[in-house]
């Protein structure tokens, strides 16, 4: 069943800080929403501004959680993601932090999963939802959640802005409060205001100066370097051409050809895939020069595609899909691709998504992911945090454990 997101009354704390929620980022307003961020958004590439800004990071800008709504892919009409964003206000009513927050009817778009928390609540006849979720939807993104702007303290504003979910919780009856991907600092902050820390890990290349994807080669030993200059001459062999497209380049067509493919995974991985077409025309438009799509041509048909945005510091790789297969293509667009565009670009990682060990032996190395979580319910929460202190340590060591399994040689100096 779906609901409307209502507003709700301001709550003004001890300290004259008033919270706010809001069902539409529109009624923060860009300008506010990214001076909180620590910097601002044209329609351009971010400029950072502020010694605690957060390296830019396409995916918690203004444009593209407003894109999200605009299209209709979150909001009222069986989404399941309504928002109801939070803001602090000042005594002055300036806005001094805000949320991405989510009233969630379900479990689905966040990739850090509670379905077993779920069951459990519902086992013991209670609901879990309606919950809160603290995110990118559909997007496993780590970066930025509590957004404090830069003329404030950060630890004791997001400690009023986490006092802010936690009342909204309680006035909306919602079970639970999911602050996911969220930066390790913040994550230990929350932790220390009394919600539970959970560990996931995803697989990230470094950039270590490379000059050329040889130059990452050498790095590896012998037989793994093998495999991938393999995989790419049979990926490059099938008669194919690969263009990389960025900013103005990106026209209708392009974006056509990207969103069959989009389709196409979405169908086989998850039956419904959660972007429409409209919301890559609105990035297309208001991110231009943050989106890099990536084709593989067959002749002058594009046959595959990934799409990647690019932040401060990092190209983000997020969706790919192909109309005809051919081997190792896969590995071509959203990996080794992603790798040349960085080296080129002077970038300092690749973030490649969700899951995927297979990314390790392709120099993607394991990488903790965090997120916090507060829970209402006494009796579920000491049983979720009773989990989550031994799946932190389980995750941690395997963490530890796969990067030694990675493909680059002990010593850099080798000629193994």
């Amino acid at each position: 069943m779906d609901t409307k997101p209502t507003p709700h009354a301001p709550q003004q704390n001890q300290t004259g800080v008033v919270a706010k929620s809001v069902t539409s980022i529109s009624e923060i307003g860009e300008t506010v929403w990214q001076a909180s961020l620590g910097h601002t958004l044209s329609r351009g590439r971010e400029d950072l501004t502020s010694a605690h800004a957060t390296p830019g990071n396409p995916f918690i800008s203004y444009a593209f959680l407003d894109a999200l709504e605009t299209s209709g892919c979150v909001g009222p009409g069986g989404t399941g993601w309504l928002s109801q964003h939070l803001k602090l206000e000042d005594q002055t009513g300036s806005v001094m932090a805000c949320a991405p927050c989510y009233v969630k009817l379900h479990s689905r778009g966040e990739y850090v999963f509670d379905h077993a928390w779920a069951e459990a609540c519902q086992r013991s006849g209670k609901s879990y939802y309606p919950k809160l979720q603290v995110a990118v939807p559909f997007t496993p993104v780590p970066g930025a959640r509590l957004l404090v702007h830069p003329d404030h303290d950060v630890a004791n504003t997001q400690a009023l802005l986490a006092s802010a979910l936690v009342t909204l919780c309680d006035r909306i009856d919602a079970s639970s409060a999911h602050v996911t991907f969220v930066e390790k600092a913040t994550w230990n902050h929350l932790g220390e205001l009394g919600f539970l820390k959970r560990v996931d890990q995803q697989f990230h290349w470094h950039n270590q100066d490379y000059q050329s994807f040889d130059d990452f080669l050498n790095r590896l030993s012998s037989r793994k370097r093998k495999t991938i200059k393999k995989e790419r001459r049979q990926a490059r062999g099938s008669g194919l051409t690969f263009v990389t497209l960025s900013g103005p380049d990106i026209c209708e067509a392009h974006w056509d050809a990207f969103f069959e493919f989009y389709l196409d995974t979405g169908a086989r991985k998850w039956g419904d895939p959660y972007l429409n077409r409209a919301f890559f025309a609105a990035i297309g438009e208001t991110l231009s020069a943050e989106c890099v799509l990536m084709l593989a041509l067959d002749g002058d048909t594009a046959v595959a595609g990934a799409l990647h945005l690019v932040g401060e510091d990092c190209l983000f790789g997020r969706y790919w899909g192909c109309t005809r297969y051919h081997p190792f293509l896969h590995f071509e667009l959203c990996y080794y691709q992603a790798m040349d565009y960085a080296i080129a670009h002077g970038l300092a990682r690749v973030e490649a998504g969700a899951q995927g060990e297979h990314k390790l032996l392709r120099g993607y190395m394991p990488t903790p992911t965090y997120s916090a979580h507060w829970i209402a319910d006494p009796d579920l929460r000491t049983a979720v945090a009773r989990y989550l202190d031994s799946e932190r340590r389980d995750v941690l060591r395997s963490v530890d454990l796969l990067a030694g399994f990675g493909p680059y040689k002990a010593d850099p100096s080798s000629k193994a």
